[in-house]
């Protein structure tokens, strides 16, 4: 198992009123995506896993991606700054995952999938991008979601790509 700090911050209430066990399921998975990749290097990992609301993730988009919307996931991968400075006793910290409340919760209803199951994968596939997996092409996409089902089907839930849960050939990751 992957050495990690895996902190949950609650910021939009929404997610435990509806869901109580938000921040063990997004732990759970965040730590699936670590294991599946044998993330487990010198120095224990720190990852940041934040429950949002639509606002919030629209400002940090904005900001930061320069598109003024809402969207589900956003992950901030401090490897991506060269800037970082690393010390080398320290666990090595990858980065946040900001989830939007609104955003996940009507993607989960029009999608027939339960909230929890949203909630797994989209921290799954934040924690990935983390780590650097992305799917900014086809080979990309159906590499970064193959693994994600894998992950997900781990730990009991379905592959959010197909309804048959059969490994995807190549769908869209969510926006």
């Amino acid at each position: 198992m992957t050495d990690a700090d895996i902190a949950v911050l609650v910021e939009h209430a929404a997610w435990t009123e509806i869901l109580p066990e938000a921040e063990a399921l997004s732990r759970r998975a965040a730590q699936a995506a670590l294991d599946a990749i044998e993330a487990d290097g010198e120095r224990p990992l720190e990852i940041s896993l934040v429950l949002a609301d639509d606002s919030t993730v629209r400002r940090l988009n904005r900001d930061w991606r320069g598109k003024d919307a809402a969207t589900n996931v956003l992950s901030f991968a401090t490897q991506d700054d060269d800037n970082e400075p690393e010390v080398a006793e320290a666990p090595l910290l990858l980065g946040d995952v900001v989830l939007a409340f609104e955003t996940c919760a009507a993607e989960a209803a029009a999608e027939g999938k339960s909230l929890a199951d949203h909630l797994s994968h989209l921290v799954v596939h934040g924690v990935l991008h983390l780590l650097g997996w992305d799917h900014q092409d086809e080979d990309e996409a159906a590499e970064m979601e193959a693994l994600e089902t894998d992950v997900l089907r781990g730990i009991g839930v379905a592959d959010p790509y197909q309804p048959d849960d059969t490994v995807a050939e190549g769908g869209r990751c969510g926006p």
